[in-house]
């Protein structure tokens, strides 16, 4: 029990005293996640709407492939992602590879299917009644639009808080695509685990610590947000 109160001191310490190594960790993981998270809002929430409130040829297919990406397992997208950016893939000439916007590629695949899944559910559990009172009442198509996407933005926060969950707590993508280069791409999740590895506990609980602040600071924010739009 010792050695965890003694992980924990030293671990406030490095923080206090502002240790370089940890908050490069810390600043790597919001640039990646940040990126990531961009990508994954601006291409999946409007593919997720779209799946949810059109009605088209094949989207019972393209429901059942977002819902199986769900499930795919993370290693897997990293495997293929380092296939198309390394020197021998196809966009090998972009220099993608051990980059933080080689990690973020990585990590927004991740993120793509839990954010298109969750809005298009959220759009589907709206009331039925919806689109036809309003057409009824005279909406044009954009006022339409407007009032489902508002009926429909706590699924929608909803989508985004899981997938940045997901992303910002990711090893195996930032590990295999990033390459877990000290002051470069390393990550709060690589650094725990290498520090961890080395026998370096109070770095790693430094960097947990960090990371749950950090989660703790994003779901108060969504539930701040919530509460306002709820007035």
């Amino acid at each position: 029990m010792n050695y965890i109160l003694d992980g924990l001191r030293q671990a406030l310490l490095l923080l206090l005293h502002g240790d370089p190594e940890t908050f490069s960790a810390v600043w790597t993981t919001l640039m990646v996640t940040f990126e990531a998270m961009a990508a994954t809002l601006v291409l999946g929430a409007p593919a997720g709407f779209l799946l949810g409130y059109a009605d088209f040829p094949g989207k019972r297919a393209a429901r059942l492939v977002v819902e199986t990406f769900l499930s795919f397992p993370t290693v897997v997208i990293g495997l293929v992602v380092y296939a198309f950016i390394s020197r021998r893939g196809p966009l090998g000439d972009w220099g993608l590879l051990f980059t933080v916007p080689g990690m973020a590629v990585g990590l927004t695949i991740l993120g793509l299917p839990i954010v298109i899944a969750l809005t298009a559910q959220a759009v589907e559990n709206l009331d039925p009644r919806l689109r036809p009172t309003l057409l009824t009442l005279g909406a044009r198509p954009r006022h339409v639009f407007w009032t489902t996407v508002t009926e429909a933005r706590f699924g929608m926060l909803l989508a985004a808080t899981a997938a940045f969950g997901r992303i910002v707590s990711e090893i195996g993508i930032s590990m295999m695509l990033g390459g877990n280069i000290k002051w470069d791409t390393r990550t709060i999740t690589t650094a725990i685990a290498l520090e961890t590895g080395k026998g370096e506990f109070a770095t790693g609980i430094a960097l947990g610590m960090v990371l749950m602040v950090i989660a703790f600071a994003v779901n108060l924010a969504a539930a701040a947000c919530r509460g306002r739009s709820a007035v």
